[in-house]
C-alpha cells in the first residue's frame, strides 16, 4: 500500500517553508511515497516541486486550494490554474475540463472558507459524478474538531474520503494522509477514480498549538522561511532564512 498527503501548502501562499524544503522533509523524514503541494490560487509552488521532483524519495502530484465563492476546493493532478471566484460547482466543472481531479477540502469547518455540509450533499446530489470525493482527515490544527463532518459525509455521499495534513510548516507534513493500492503517482490516480483509497486518521504529538503558533511567529512576525540549505562537504539541512527561495 502507498500513502500520500495532498494537501501542502509553501511559502508561495501561506506556509512557511519554500518548496525544496517541503520536498525534501517529505522524502528524508516521512514515510510518505506522494505529496501535492496545493497552494492558495496559484499552481506555480506545484510547477515547482514538479520540475525538482526527480531529485528526491516522493513522487509529486500538481495541485492547488481554490477558492470559490462557497469554500475551498481541492484540485489534484492539475495543470491548468483555475481562476478562484466562481461558485464551487463552475470550479469544479473547470477542474474537470482540465483533467483534474475536485475534492471538497475541510467541509464545514468554521475556522475556514469551507462549503456547507448541506450544500455539499445538495451538489452531490443534482451533480452526480462531479466531485472525486471529501477531505475526510484533515490534519490542520484549526480543523480537528471539523473532522468528525468530514468522516460522516464520506459515507453519507457515498463519495470516497481522503485524508491530508493540510500542513503550512514542514513538521506537520503527513500527520494525516491518504492510503492507496499501489506506490507512485500513477497508481494513486488510478485508485482516486475508483475510490480504492483510506483516509488515515491524524496523527498528532506533542503541544502543537504552541508549536504552530511559533511558526506563524517565525514566518509573519520575523519574516523567516523554511528553507533547504546545502553547502559543500555538508548533508543539506533546513534552516530558516530571511530570502524566500523556491
Amino acid at each position: 500500500m502507498g500513502k500520500a498527503d495532498l494537501h501542502i501548502h509553501s511559502n508561495l501562499s501561506d506556509g512557511t517553508a519554500t518548496v525544496t524544503a517541503i520536498l525534501h522533509h517529505a522524502s528524508a523524514h516521512t514515510d510518505l511515497d506522494v505529496i501535492a503541494i496545493t497552494d492558495h490560487n496559484t499552481l506555480e509552488g506545484a510547477y515547482i516541486a514538479r520540475d525538482l521532483a526527480a531529485d528526491y524519495r516522493v513522487e509529486v502530484v500538481p495541485g492547488m486550494e481554490i477558492s470559490t465563492r462557497e469554500g475551498h476546493l481541492l484540485a489534484l493532478f492539475l495543470e491548468t490554474p483555475v481562476k478562484a471566484g466562481m461558485s464551487f460547482v463552475e470550479t469544479a466543472e473547470q477542474v474537470r475540463l482540465f483533467g483534474g481531479l475536485p475534492y471538497a477540502a475541510h467541509p464545514n469547518s468554521s475556522f475556514a472558507s469551507s462549503i456547507d455540509k448541506q450544500r455539499l450533499r445538495q451538489i452531490v446530489r443534482d451533480y452526480p459524478g462531479l466531485l472525486a470525493g471529501v477531505e475526510a482527515e484533515n490534519g490542520s490544527v484549526v480543523h480537528l474538531r471539523e473532522n468528525a463532518v468530514g468522516r460522516a459525509l464520506r459515507w453519507q455521499t457515498g463519495m470516497p474520503g481522503i485524508g491530508n495534513s493540510d500542513a503550512h510548516n514542514l513538521h506537520d507534513i503527513g500527520c494525516a494522509a491518504t492510503a492507496f493500492a499501489g506506490q507512485n503517482a500513477a497508481d494513486l490516480r488510478r485508485a482516486l477514480e475508483s475510490g480504492a483509497v483510506v483516509p488515515l486518521p491524524v496523527q498528532r504529538t506533542g503541544r502543537f498549538w504552541r508549536r504552530n503558533a511559533a511558526y506563524w511567529a517565525m514566518r509573519y512576525g520575523a519574516g523567516l522561511v523554511e528553507a533547504l540549505e546545502v553547502r559543500t562537504g555538508r548533508s543539506p539541512h533546513i534552516r530558516w532564512m530571511r530570502h524566500k527561495a523556491a
